[in-house]
């Protein structure tokens, strides 16, 4: 089969090196990986085969920048894995089509509905698809009322801006939780604060970044991670995430829920998905699992899904070149993964060293 080139963003976040594994860990053709991030911190260009550092994704030449970088490098296939990098590509789709770059993205209504997650949440309430309950908040006095309609302080509530992602924009108000308590007792990235605290943080801005209050689910999060073809579902492997830090899982386990499956497959009936999409649930007080957010690209912990035997990123390239898909593929349940620190190590002048100083790349 052709040998193809590649062009993947976000390559300096830590769930990387997992997603590059599932391109190259494939028996059928050599994949050249070009990476992009914001950051030209040294080690990052160890992780691909070429490295380009780009403004952020609000940046007004953002686009204009990859087109660049795809038509230097020959890029066959351009994969966009941060949220609101898709949704500003897909306006710029055919600007790709002219210079023959397949762009990895879903449909731009599907994926601007996925990206603010209060459109979301009262579009899957209208069809009756389980949601937490929520309350739109854009002003101070909305964030007061929608804490009495949620329950509080007698039950727990999430405040979320609406298009935030990687955990940005998310605190958890539980009044059984006190400022001390959170001090001596919770890690500096906890999503815990007190109903005072974030008062005091919404009265300093003059206008409210759109925001949503839903209620606090206390299980653990479970995530399905799907390949879709028109609202269609071709692939769907679900995991249960142990433990997380900052959105990222940390340990992970495949497992299987009938329910959580069967919502996912309604949601991609429903936007007709296309591509690479990940569903974040959270599991109620009973166990039951909620849908709390759509993300429309690959997701950081799907290199477990690929060990589990269903490599959902290099799927999607055979997809994306109308190459035959396997009919079946077995799903070995219960396979795990567990992140543990691995290092780059440069020198002062970024080149790649061992542990003894030597340098070892010269990239």
């Amino acid at each position: 089969m052709k040998n193809l080139t590649i062009l993947v963003s976000a390559c300096g976040s830590p769930s990387m090196p997992g997603i590059i594994e599932c391109f190259r860990s494939n028996s059928e053709r050599k994949i050249k990986i070009i990476g992009m991030d914001m950051s030209d911190e040294p080690s990052v260009k160890y992780l691909v085969d070429r490295f380009y550092k780009v403004p952020p994704v609000t940046d007004d030449n953002y686009c204009e920048i990859v087109l660049e970088i795809c038509q230097k490098e020959h890029v066959d296939i351009y994969f966009p894995l941060i949220s609101a990098e898709v949704s500003a590509v897909s306006k710029k789709i055919d600007d790709f089509k002219k210079i023959n770059v397949i762009v990895s993205i879903s449909d731009l209504a599907a994926v601007s509905i996925s990206n603010d997650k209060l459109r979301t949440y009262k579009l899957l309430s209208s069809k009756k698809i389980p949601t937490p309950n929520f309350f739109e908040v854009n002003s101070l006095d909305d964030f007061v009322e929608g804490c009495k309609v949620l329950g509080y302080p007698n039950k727990a509530v999430c405040l979320k801006i609406v298009d935030g992602s990687g955990s940005r924009g998310v605190r958890i108000i539980d009044s059984s939780k006190s400022r001390y308590d959170i001090f001596i007792n919770e890690k500096p990235n906890s999503f815990f604060t007190s109903y005072d605290d974030m008062l005091n943080i919404l009265r300093e801005s003059t206008e409210l970044h759109k925001m949503l209050l839903v209620e606090y689910m206390p299980g653990t999060e479970y995530t399905v991670d799907a390949l879709a073809s028109n609202g269609k579902v071709l692939f769907m492997v679900g995991r249960e995430n142990v433990v997380s830090l900052m959105s990222i899982a940390q340990e992970s386990i495949v497992t299987y829920d009938e329910e959580a499956y069967k919502i996912a497959e309604s949601v991609i009936e429903l936007l007709k998905y296309d591509g690479n999409i990940g569903f974040d649930f959270m599991r109620d007080e009973s166990g039951r699992p909620m849908l709390m957010d759509i993300n429309p690209r690959i997701t950081a912990t799907v290199s477990v899904i690929a060990a589990a035997g269903v490599n959902l990123p290099y799927l999607r390239i055979k997809q994306l070149l109308n190459e035959p898909l396997p009919k079946e593929l077995k799903i070995n349940y219960g396979t795990r993964i567990k992140r543990r620190y691995g290092e780059i190590y440069t020198n002062k002048d970024g080149k790649r060293i061992d542990i003894s100083g030597k340098v070892v790349d010269c990239k």
